[in-house]
């Protein structure tokens, strides 16, 4: 039963991570990002939240430096809206997922339009 409990929260941290994304003015926090999964140690007190643009992942890089710069709202927003009796520190990892994706998407297209 744990392993739910952990689930739903990890997944209730993803949720409003990305909608606290929408509300920083950071320019470096722009553009396509998203949240691709989210990491929770099982005392609930450390996440690794793995971000991803489209743009590639250079941008996401650049995101993470300004998420990293306003984790402590982060951190703050994620303890008043979920509740937490301890928010947990959050460390930002680039994930390029979403570009790599978006690659094998374009090269399926290619084959298709090949064999008609």
């Amino acid at each position: 039963m744990a392993g739910f409990h952990i689930d739903r929260i990890r997944e209730d941290i993803k949720r409003e991570i990305i909608s606290i994304m929408r509300g920083i003015k950071d320019p470096r926090v722009s553009g396509m990002l998203t949240v691709v999964n989210v990491e929770v140690s099982g005392d609930l007190s450390y996440a690794k939240v793995y971000i991803s643009a489209m743009e590639g992942i250079d941008v996401a890089k650049s995101a993470i430096k300004g998420l990293e710069s306003a984790q402590g709202y982060i951190r703050k927003q994620l303890g008043t809206r979920l509740h937490l009796r301890k928010s947990p520190e959050l460390k930002f990892i680039a994930d390029d997922s979403i570009s790599k994706g978006m690659d094998l998407f374009e090269k399926i297209k290619d084959i298709s339009n090949q064999e008609k």
